[in-house]
Formats: C-alpha cells, structure tokens, sequence
C-alpha cells in the first residue's frame, strides 16, 4: 500500500503520516523544492523510518502540484490513499495568501490525485468551511454555510466545494475543530487559536494573585481538539470501508463556552479565573450600524489596535468570541466506534498545553532581553553620573556597549569615572553641568545634540534629598525651591530638551529615578517627595502623550541606596539598603523591559495600603514618625552626629518596612 500527503510536514501531517508508518507501505511527502532538509529534520525528531518517507519536491500553486509527467507516470495507480492536508490554517494571514494556498492548492492537489488514480481522496477540511452558521451544522451540511466574509472562512468553504463538485475519484472530508497541542506532550508548533489568550492570561497572573476574582466574557461555544485526537480518528476512518463520500467532524461533541475555556487555561496557568461572565450576546442588542460606528470611532479604534498589539491578539480573532455555531458527530462517531481514539477532557491535558506554550512558544521568550542587545552603539545620559546608583549604571551600559554620556556637577569625580570606563573598554563621554541652572541646562542639551546627534536613553538620576521635618523647616523654605530645582525642574528641562528629536525620529526612553518615598509618602521627606511625585505625575502625562510615538517613560521608585546621598543620617548605617549596584541592576531592568513603573513590592503595599485603608496608613505612618525623630543633621547639631545609634525598636521596624525611608 502507498500514500501520498500534502502538509505531511505540517502539523497535523506530521502525526498522520507517523501513524500511517505504523502501516504497509510507503508514504509519499510533498515538499517544496529545497525543503528536503526540513523532512529530514522531522523525520528524525518524530522518528519515522526514512527509508519508507519519500520526498517528493512539488507546488501547491502549480497544476498537479508541479510534479512532472515522468513522476506521475510512476506513481501512477500505486496511491491507495491521498491525503490532503496542505494549507493556510492562520487568520492573520492576507486573503490571496489564502486564495492560492487554500482554494488553488486543494484544485491542484485533486488534479494530481485523479492523474494518479488514487483510490481515494482525503481533504483535511475544517469547521471554518460551515462559516459562523447560527446554530446545528450537520455533517451532511454544506451550502447552507453563512457568513464567510473573513477570507480565511470563505477559502475553506470553496476548497471543500472543489473535492464535492470536482473531485473524480472516492474522496472523504474531515473537518477537524481548532486544533491544538498533543494531549500527551502539549507540543504544538505556532501560536494560533486559543493560544492568542494565552499572554492575557499571563498577565492576569503576574498582576493578580491566583484567588482574586475577575470579571470576563462568557461568548460563544469554542471546539477545541488535540491534534493527536485528530490524526488518530483521520487514519482510522481512512482506512475503514464503506465510508467514502462522506464528511466527518472530528470535533468535541460538547464544546465549552468561551468564557469556561478562559477559565480551564487560568486554573492551568495558575492565574485568577473570571469568575463573573458578561454573556457577549448581550451586546447585539445594540442595532448593528450602531456598533459598527463606535467600533470604527478613531478613539475606539486606536485603543483597540494599541490593546490588542500589547497582548498579541490579531483583531480577526474577537470574531470568534461569539462562535454561533455547533457541530454534530453522528457521521464520525460511527465511524470511530470500536476503535481507540476518543477525544480526552481538556481539563485533563490543558496543564500541559500551557506548560508547553510557557516553555516554547511565548513571545516573550524571543524578545533580547540582553542589555547589550537593547543599549549597544545606543547613546546613553545619566545625570548624577560620577557616583552611586548613576555611576554603577554607567558601568554596566558601557560594558554593554553602549556610548556613555556621565553629566555631575563636580568635574573631578566625574572625569575620574570617565576615565575608569574607557580603561575598562567603554565608550564614555563626561560633560560637568549644574542642573539646578536652567541655562547650564539649555546649553547641555545643544552641545550633545551637536555631538551625538541624539540621545536614546535618558536616565535622570541626579538628585538631592533633604530628611527634615515640617516642624523644623517653617524658616526653611529654601529647602523645597532646592529639591524642586534640581529634582523636577532639572529633569524636566533635560527630558524638555531631548522630546524634540526623539519624537522626530520616533523612538526614545526616559527613565526618571524617582523614590519608593512617593508611594510610600514617607514622612520628613516632604520635600523630597513632593519633587519626585511633581516628576512622577509630568511623565504619566507625557506617556499618553508619547506613547504612540514610541517613545517610553518609566519611573523608578528606587528604595533606600546606601550612597552619599543617606550618609548624614546615621540611623541608615544600621538599616536594610540596597548597594549602588543593585539599584543599577533595576535601572537595567527598566531599559530591557520600558514599563511604566519600576517598584519593590514594599512600595508597591504601601500605596495599595494606603489607598485601600488610608487611616489605618496613616497610623502606620505616624507610628514611624514618632518611632524615628529628626537626625542631628537635620536640627543642625553637628556635635551629636558621631553619637546617633539606632535602637533596636527602630532596626526592626525598618526591616519588617525594607527600603523605605525614614
């Protein structure tokens, strides 16, 4: 016995034809002419016997699938089974695409079949040829398929017409569900289907923890199949009498609806499940051109597009939400009948359909997440460049290889840093610069403009805090006109400055070292914190103003950094801080990754906390302000600085609060 597949080194194809091996004879692949390689590949991988798998080098856009008359000839009645799997099976894909592939491919597949006198022909059809059908499709349904606009839709329906009008030998039809991974490994070799819901989930998890309820949409009944379910009942049916003429839908029986199918991948993913379902249906009662004229408001269409591109889901794919259609199986379950193959519970597999996905197939895992492939001949400006956290962040960009620019006000140190980073093999430019001087400011950004043309990376770091209580600073308002110089109008003169090009060549980050104070609103900070929050709140702004230029703002809400900065209050020496080097680190985080926010998870509680409960906040805060009194510094006694020491009262309370201020 000899077969001959289309597709045999496609996804489906690749199980069918491992279980025709498992049968007499000798399969026949199509490959395209210089894929021969690919076969090989596969056919080590899935282990199939190479001496029984002929390559056969064809088309599916040419006639009899481009094989020449001297192969037909010798193949010519040896084909006891064709099977036809070849084709577009992907809804992002353009409409001629489809055309060809789908609709002309399946043509010329049935042309070959008929010169080679195969003994039957089968067509791996699907569900989409029935269109979006408003209810019970039966398999001996066709033309009573409805809504076919989507080209993907409509080519499967016309490739199905082409083996029933056209096709002069015994064929049979299958028309599997949507395809997924192997219910035993998970495999699976794209993202398409459900899978498109997958990094929505995965946000879901890494938002909310596992047991918080959230809200979702219970849509339409999705069928959902694996692909080993699918090649075990097409080679069984394939091979039993009597069945030819005759259509099979190799799909789940009782399908779930969107919104319970949602909710067996959380529980797979360990993410929160959408507890509360919108019924999708509800909305038709909106008139149709109504719809239609919001969905198509530019507003609503740019918000839409930016969503769907952020959790990858291709608009084509919200059609089949609301899926109207369901499927009978009385054809193939007779035919399956004493057999084997059953279609397992997805409840039972879908761990692994997950798992699988997370380990190879999320997007995420191919974005460079290197900070050399993110910084590298990039030109990078950190203030504050000479010492601390802006100086560890110098060194590792540039030993990353991107070009350095170290902005401080005081040219020994910075000149210093500089050198040791081009001694250490990095590019590294120093430009000494008093950024509480507006003017000083201006001409900065017109000599590195002159210079280096542009600037990628921004990374406002310089700052100056002030520990100080309100009480104490009635006489002092000189210290909120400094923090604000330097912390907010310094920045923002800078980012100001650098706006004009990187939204002329459409791309740029800025990255502002802001304070876990602003989220924490950590008292005595009042200046301090009032300076960044003034920061925080400019590049929120400025980030719905940007953002469709591709430029990012991230705001980092650094926690306590042991630097020169914290020296004068002693109380710091005896508490948890993080090093220069790994506040970079969370710097090199932002650069890789361009969130909007950088921030510890104990910045992260405060603010929650503080939003959720702010007297009880309140009284934590007021606690640590009684608990941690204005350093000698602060009062101006100089004599009693060598003698601050901590208590242990106050060495506790900032470990259970790690790296907030005090």
């Amino acid at each position: 016995m000899s077969y001959f597949v289309t597709g045999g080194t496609g996804f489906i194809g690749r199980f069918l034809v491992s279980n025709l091996l498992k049968r007499k004879g000798t399969v026949h692949v199509l490959v395209r002419k210089g894929s021969e390689k690919k076969l090989d590949d596969i056919a080590d991988r899935m282990g199939w016997d190479r001496k029984r798998v002929v390559a056969v080098a064809g088309d599916l856009s040419s006639p009899r699938l481009g094989l020449s008359p001297a192969r037909i000839k010798g193949l010519a009645g040896k084909v006891k089974h064709f099977f036809h799997l070849a084709a577009i099976y992907d809804l992002t894909a353009d409409a001629e695409s489809q055309r060809i592939a789908n609709v002309e491919g399946t043509r010329h597949a049935v042309e070959l079949a008929m010169a080679l006198k195969a003994g039957c022909f089968h067509h791996a059809s699907s569900i989409a040829a029935a269109g979006l059908y408003p209810g019970v499709f039966r398999e001996d349904m066709f033309e009573e398929a409805e809504g076919l606009r989507d080209p993907y839709l409509r080519t499967k329906h016309e490739s199905e017409a082409i083996v029933r009008k056209e096709c002069r030998v015994p064929f049979r039809i299958y028309r599997p569900g949507i395809v997924i991974g192997h219910s035993r490994t998970g495999e699976m070799d794209k993202i398409d289907g459900v899978y498109y819901l997958f990094t929505l989930i995965k946000k879901l998890r890494q938002a909310l923890p596992q047991w918080m309820p959230t809200l979702g949409v219970e849509g339409g009944r999705i069928n959902v199949v694996p692909v080993d379910f699918v090649a075990d009942a097409m080679d069984h049916i394939a091979h039993k009498r009597g069945l030819d003429g005759q259509c099979f839908h190799l799909v789940d029986p009782q399908p779930m609806r969107f919104g319970e199918l949602m909710n067996v991948f959380c529980r797979a993913a360990h993410a929160p499940e959408m507890t509360m379902r919108l019924d999708a249906r509800m909305f038709a009662v909106v008139p149709a051109p109504v719809r239609g004229a919001l969905v198509n408001l530019p507003p609503v269409k740019r918000f839409t597009g930016m969503l769907l591109k952020d959790l990858k889901i291709p608009e084509a794919a919200l059609g089949f939400i609301t899926y109207p259609t369901r499927f009978d199986t009385r054809n193939a379950e007779r035919a399956l009948k004493g057999s084997k193959v059953r279609l397992p519970d997805i409840g039972d597999y879908a761990w692994r359909i997950w798992d699988y996905w997370e380990r190879h197939l999320d997007p995420d895992l191919f974005v460079d997440r290197s900070l050399r492939g993110n910084v590298e001949n990039r030109v990078v400006l950190i203030t504050g460049g000479s010492s601390g956290i802006g100086k560890a962040t110098a060194e590792k960009v540039a030993a990353a290889g991107a070009r350095v620019i170290i902005v401080a006000r005081g040219k020994e140190e910075l000149f210093k840093t500089r050198d040791e980073i081009t001694a250490a093999g990095g590019k590294c430019w120093a430009y000494p610069c008093d950024l509480t001087d507006m003017a000083a400011c201006d001409e900065l950004v017109r000599t590195v403009l002159a210079e280096h043309k542009a600037v990628d990376i921004l990374i406002n770091n310089a700052g100056r805090s002030i520990r100080r209580s309100i009480e104490l600073s009635y006489d002092r308002f000189h210290d909120f006109e400094r923090t604000m110089q330097l912390n907010y109008f310094g920045s923002l003169r800078l980012i100001m400055g650098f706006l004009p090009t990187m939204a002329k060549r459409r791309k740029g980050h800025i990255i502002n070292i802001s304070s876990i104070g602003v989220l924490a609103s950590s008292p005595r900070f009042s200046a301090y914190v009032a300076s960044k929050a003034a920061l925080d709140a400019f590049s929120r702004c400025a980030q719905a103003e940007f953002s469709g230029k591709n430029i990012a703002f991230t705001t980092i809400n650094m926690p306590l950094v042991k630097t020169p900065m914290i020296a004068p209050t002693k109380i710091y020496d005896a508490v948890p801080t993080l090093t220069p080097d790994e506040a970079a680190d969370l710097v090199v985080k932002a650069i890789i990754e361009r969130p909007s926010r950088v921030a510890t998870r104990m910045g992260i509680f405060a603010a929650t906390l503080n939003a959720l409960a702010p007297k009880a906040y309140e009284v934590i805060m007021n606690t640590a302000f009684e608990m941690f009194p204005d350093s000698a510094a602060a009062k101006g006694d100089r004599k009693a600085i060598k003698d601050e020491r901590p208590t242990n009262e106050q060495v506790a309370f900032a470990a259970l609060m790690r790296g907030v201020h005090w």
